[in-house]
């Protein structure tokens, strides 16, 4: 019988959670019996989307709040902490820049965030902006740029961090452009960068090209300041 029911479990691609635990399910009636498997069909399949999720993101190092200093970190009137670190804003399209010098927890509250996106079922994906923009480069050449671009589009949250940190070429600014201008109002992205908004032309090398990208980021927008020293200098083996 066990058997049997998995047979038709995989015909019709329900879980394996059902075969497993149908026997421990106690219910008074045939409907009560019912609902409950439909439950735990359920149930299993949003932590399988969650763990899906997961993996899709790019990150390099899982990071979530837990332990977490805001301590120097100035956070807008225009968006609560809880607000932040659920990923409210991705309801609203509004996008994230967290601004300030390397080492002070950007990269990891935007990982941190992403994480919690993907708990929440929302599709995150997580590039470092030079790595993004040569795979931009390599797709158009090879003639995979409309799918990667719509692969891109589908998620709810794009993380580009470490951004202007490498100066890009003409090709790889109006790609990177392409991506942000499609986005507009329509999905989330959050930027991490240590450059403000004066020097983005060094980026670019194109000032209408640069003021398109920074119109589009900052119209729906909320930037987060990072003060403080480098927690990696701060925690180095190397002591001066």
């Amino acid at each position: 019988m066990k058997e049997l029911i998995a047979q038709y479990c995989k015909e019709l691609r329900l879980g394996k959670s059902i075969v497993e635990n149908y026997q421990k399910i106690q219910a008074e009636t045939n409907e009560e019996f019912l609902l409950k498997l439909l439950k735990l069909e359920i149930e299993n399949r949003r932590v399988s989307r969650k763990n899906r999720y997961l993996k899709q993101t790019n990150f390099e190092v899982m990071k979530t709040f837990e332990g977490y200093s805001f301590e120097n970190v100035q956070i807008p009137k225009s968006i609560t902490l809880e607000e932040l670190q659920e990923g409210r804003f991705l309801e609203k399209k509004e996008n994230l820049i967290l601004y300030g010098p390397v080492g002070t927890g950007k990269t990891h509250m935007a990982t941190a965030i992403g994480i919690a996106a993907c708990n929440r079922e929302k599709k995150v994906r997580f590039y470092r902006t030079a790595t993004l923009v040569n795979e931009l480069v390599e797709a158009k050449s090879n003639g995979t740029l409309k799918r990667f671009l719509k692969t891109l589009r589908k998620t709810d949250l794009l993380i580009c961090d470490e951004w202007g940190y490498i100066p890009l070429d003409r090709e790889g600014a109006q790609l990177l452009f392409q991506v942000i201008a499609e986005r507009y109002e329509r999905n989330s992205v959050i930027i991490t960068t240590n450059l403000e908004f004066s020097k983005w032309n060094g980026i670019f090398y194109d000032e209408k090209l640069t003021s398109a990208i920074i119109d589009r980021l900052i119209h729906h927008c909320h930037l987060l300041v990072f003060t403080g020293k480098s927690y990696r200098l701060e925690h180095s083996s190397i002591k001066a």
